[in-house]
Order: C-alpha cells, then sequence, then structure tokens
C-alpha cells in the first residue's frame, strides 16, 4: 500500500476540475430558445429610464 505522499498529481493548466459553467445554467438548459431577446427589452424599457 502506498502512502498519498508517494502518490504523483497532475497539476498542468488543461487538467480541469469542475467545469466553468454547469449544463443546466445555459439559455437550452433553463428551457429558453438560442438568441436572445435583449433588443426587444432595450425597446421596451419604461420611459423614465431615458
Amino acid at each position: 500500500m502506498r502512502d498519498d505522499d508517494d502518490r504523483v498529481v497532475d497539476l498542468s493548466d488543461d487538467f480541469v476540475v469542475l467545469p466553468e459553467q454547469t449544463t443546466d445554467d445555459t439559455d437550452r438548459g433553463w428551457g429558453e430558445r438560442p438568441g436572445g431577446n435583449d433588443d426587444w427589452l432595450l425597446a421596451e424599457r419604461p420611459p423614465h429610464w431615458d
């Protein structure tokens, strides 16, 4: 049996422990269509925002 101190661990830059974004944290994961509606939201903002 080997001790953990003897174990080799790869800590290179391409080593990924967790992804930057999960699949449920996307438009598709939220059930939305790709693309977005930013233009519509900007056009529909209240008058006091001008």
